[in-house]
């Protein structure tokens, strides 16, 4: 005969009264008998994840998202909860569902990766500041009134109140604030100039081209700085295009080797 839940209200809460079934569920053996009773359980207490769940809505996360990782906590938390060691299962689940939602949010939500002594400032200088709103209007509590509240250093107030920002990074293609033209982040990051291998070379060969004899220097401005043809540096120099070629490529030969050496 199945054995179900009583639903006995508590005198300062809205949890069902389990008691009995969970000293039955630890009788049973594994089996679909088990299983059953375990799932009634679950169900009984889902009310109490949801609402361990809503304290976290505003964090980000979707409240759906929140319920499956609190119904996850409130699975695990029936699974090892023993009621030989006489305490209530609220007084277990509460804290192993808050848990399971808070190992959600450090294992899942951060953008960014935080020290977990950095998160629990986050936390702690949250708090102080909702706490101070309810006290201080027409203002943000600055961070000495948060310091003597959380009972926090200012450096830590500082390290938390920087984490604040650090929950969510900025895309690169959102609209800078303040901005009317549609102006991004990405617009004002630099990018790698290819000009620069450019002079990494120039100034590797600068001393070897100034070490080649004197008409060969002029042979190479001519064909490179001048950008003359090969028969019109013949024409220039008396001499024939063949030779003039055969003066480029011995001298450029003569550079690369004498660079790569150097480099080697």
């Amino acid at each position: 005969m199945a054995t179900h839940t009583r639903t006995k209200q508590h005198p300062h809460d809205d949890a069902p009264d389990t008691a009995d079934a969970f000293r039955r569920l630890a009788t049973l053996p594994a089996g679909p008998e088990r299983d059953a009773l375990r799932d009634e359980i679950v169900e009984a207490w889902l009310p109490m994840a949801d609402r361990l769940a809503g304290r976290f809505r505003s964090r980000g996360e979707s409240f759906e998202d929140l319920r499956q990782v609190a119904a996850l906590g409130l699975v695990k938390a029936v699974d090892r909860y023993d009621p030989e060691l006489g305490n209530a299962f609220e007084s277990y689940a509460v804290p192993t569902v808050t848990g399971e939602i808070k190992r959600h949010f450090r294992d899942h939500m951060w953008t960014l990766h935080v020290p977990r002594r950095v998160q629990d400032l986050r936390n702690r200088v949250r708090c102080a500041s909702q706490d101070l709103s309810q006290t201080i209007s027409g203002r943000r509590p600055t961070i000495a009134e948060i310091a003597e509240h959380a009972r926090m250093s200012e450096e830590d107030v500082k390290a938390g109140l920087e984490a604040l920002e650090s929950f969510t990074a900025l895309s690169l293609d959102a609209e800078l604030p303040g901005s009317e033209d549609g102006y991004s982040l990405s617009d004002a990051l630099g990018s790698v100039d290819p000009a620069l291998d450019t002079v990494v070379d120039r100034e590797s060969v600068k001393a070897r081209l100034a070490a080649l004899p004197e008409r060969e220097r002029a042979i190479l401005y001519m064909r490179f700085f001048g950008d003359m043809t090969q028969s019109r540096i013949a024409e220039e120099l008396g001499i024939s295009q063949m030779h003039v070629s055969r003066l480029i490529s011995r001298s450029c030969g003569r550079v690369r080797e004498q660079v790569m050496r150097d480099v080697a």
